[in-house]
């Protein structure tokens, strides 16, 4: 049976952190100085998190996407893949990376089971790269997408956090790569975590992206599969790809919120932006079935949707390494 929340909502999407440590620093995603690192006592075991992994697909989740952080930072990784790919009952397992790591890696995750991947690409500029980045390298990513397709992975999903003054000019060349490969790239519109003041001057709605790609290219709307996500979907007249528009401000996509969430510290949390979560460390020292009915409760608390413009409170800021991308 389909498990669904208080709104009706079949929920079928687990995104399971696994790291709160990366080897980027991100401006959208964590303040200049970094974060503080939490401690290994603080960080759940791959054992546990494997545990949480298991009842969730008892409960009825079927899809599982590895988060951080950056993932593929922790060692064990791979083999804590493994053994979330071997999970009876789970259909789908992707991994979310900033394809640092992933030249060396793309091999063995293919192999351990991943089935796709998502990387965040928010320029194809070096400079800007690494001012967005906060001094990363995008030759190294350009690199990882090479080794991901030697390996055998279908074309990722190229995730761009779009920015104004920043970023917004390479939307046509970003654009422009799903003419001749069969990548998914996503634009995203800029989402105030770290709750700065002056976000509106970075932020570009989806909308607005759009019209720009439509000034140049002929869109084609597609129709969104049910576990496809959030991405409002088009393929350029012609293209081998596919665009997509994420719009969590401007489009709020909550009435198809098809997720609950899981740090790596052990708290589960039915919205990205909402205050509420519980902790399930308590529950991984008890039964199986306790367990699966603090997530059922998680699930059916989910929020009808979140507040971000409308006036209410919201959480306090948070870096989005702490929860999970």
């Amino acid at each position: 049976m389909p498990l669904t929340d208080s709104q009706g909502r079949r929920i079928s999407y687990l995104r399971l952190s696994v790291t709160d440590r990366c080897n980027l620093r991100c401006r959208y995603c964590m303040p200049p100085e970094g974060i503080a690192k939490l401690t290994h006592n603080d960080i759940l075991s791959f054992e546990n998190l494997h545990r949480i992994a298991v009842q969730a697909v008892k409960l009825g989740l079927d899809k599982i996407r590895v988060t951080g952080g950056e993932p593929l930072v922790r060692k064990g990784v791979v083999e804590f893949l493994a053994r979330l790919a071997a999970i009876c009952g789970l259909t789908e397992l992707v991994l979310t990376t900033n394809g640092i790591l992933l030249s060396q890696m793309a091999a063995e995750l293919r192999c351990a089971g991943v089935q796709r991947l998502n990387v965040s690409l928010d320029s194809l500029r070096p400079d800007t790269f690494a001012r967005v980045t906060r001094g990363g390298e995008l030759r190294r990513v350009l690199d990882g997408l090479e080794a991901a397709e030697r390996a055998g992975f279908p074309p990722p999903k190229i995730n761009m956090v779009v920015m104004r003054g920043v970023n917004d000019d390479e939307v046509l060349d970003f654009a422009a790569l799903t003419l001749h490969k069969q990548y998914s790239v996503r634009f995203i519109e800029y989402m105030p975590i770290l709750q700065d003041p002056e976000w509106r001057l970075l932020w570009v709605s989806g909308d607005e992206v759009l019209k720009g790609i439509e000034r140049r290219y002929s869109l084609q709307p597609l129709r969104t599969p049910e576990r496809a996500g959030p991405a409002r979907n088009f393929r350029i007249t012609g293209a081998t790809g596919t665009l997509g528009i994420i719009s969590p401000i401007s489009h709020r996509f909550c009435d198809g919120c098809n997720r609950i969430r899981i740090t790596a510290t052990g708290r589960a949390k039915g919205c990205l932006f909402g205050g509420e979560e519980v902790d399930l460390r308590p529950y991984l020292y008890g039964e199986d079935e306790t367990l699966r009915e603090v997530l059922h409760q998680v699930v059916a608390r989910k929020p009808v949707r979140h507040n971000l413009l409308s006036g209410q409170p919201v959480r306090a800021a948070f870096a989005m390494a702490y929860i999970g991308g």
